[in-house]
């Protein structure tokens, strides 16, 4: 039985239909209402805040897929890890991020995502961490302004990012999830084939729209504002840090592990965006 947190979120999603129907899935989720149960594909309700909810949840469990979200928080990933330990959990694959390989990047969602990693590496559990760059999927933000107004709004116009599309990662989690013997012990580096920057990603739904999209660049400012509007004040700091990282080239190397991991090349960003079109009007 493989066990997947974040079901209803974007990578767990993609490999809870990845594994439907070729192994017996367990899905984990607050609120089972969200999810619908299939064949070899059952729904638990559980909660991190909650251990013995846990334990239920991951007894009969082999390899279970850990994704948490609140960084303000390490109780989720220690709470998960003791339950599985309990309940006879041999591997965990954990969601991380490529930022927790950089040694400048200090800020709070990062160190949040470094301590959950060392968490997992000395739980005696067999791990493999996955380190994606940002989703390519984060561009679903846009989805609306590019549908109503024709518009692109967003910082940093040309830092560039090697995003990856979350169908790659969720390839990726799925393998090591069904080998764990192949993948216990690494960490993988995701990235997509190139670095691109938002401006170069407006211009590429531009071109599958057929029709004009603008990028209209947010001050520092504007964007701390919009973050703000959107997070709590410490996450809407850590993710302006995260920025200027980003701002000094930090986030553009391309690492060969995802073609290596996929036997093939990973997906470019017009390749995701024609394929999600639809949500930008297309």
């Amino acid at each position: 039985m493989i066990l997947l947190t974040g079901a209803t979120g974007t990578v767990g999603g993609l490999v809870a239909r990845r594994l439907s129907g070729v192994t017996p899935v367990r899905l984990l989720t607050r609120d089972p209402g969200r999810l619908t149960a299939g064949t070899r594909v059952e729904v638990v309700g559980a909660d991190f805040g909650d251990p013995r909810s846990l334990e239920r949840a991951l007894t009969g469990v082999r390899s279970a897929l850990l994704v948490t979200t609140d960084p303000l928080t390490h109780a989720h990933d220690e709470h998960f890890l003791a339950a599985a330990r309990r309940a006879g959990v041999r591997h965990v694959v954990k969601l991380s991020a490529l930022a927790v390989a950089d040694p400048e990047a200090t800020d709070l969602i990062t160190t949040w995502q470094r301590g959950n990693e060392q968490l997992l590496c000395e739980s005696g559990l067999l791990w493999t961490v996955l380190r994606p760059r940002a989703f390519m999927s984060n561009t679903l933000g846009w989805a609306r302004s590019v549908r109503e107004d024709g518009v692109v709004r967003a910082p940093d116009a040309s830092s560039a990012n090697a995003t990856i599309d979350p169908r790659d990662i969720a390839e990726v989690a799925a393998a090591a999830l069904c080998d764990p013997d192949g993948h216990a012990g690494r960490t993988h580096p995701l990235t997509g084939p190139q670095a691109i920057s938002a401006a170069e990603q407006t211009a590429v739904l531009a071109s599958l729209l057929q029709r004009p999209v603008r990028f209209v660049e947010l001050t520092p400012d504007e964007a701390h504002r919009a973050l703000r509007a959107r997070y709590p004040a410490q996450l809407a700091d850590a993710l302006m840090e995260s920025a200027a990282r980003g701002r000094s080239g930090a986030k553009t190397r391309v690492d060969p592990t995802t073609a290596e991991l996929l036997g093939r090349p990973a997906r470019t960003y017009r390749q995701w965006a024609a394929d999600h079109l639809d949500a930008f009007g297309g």
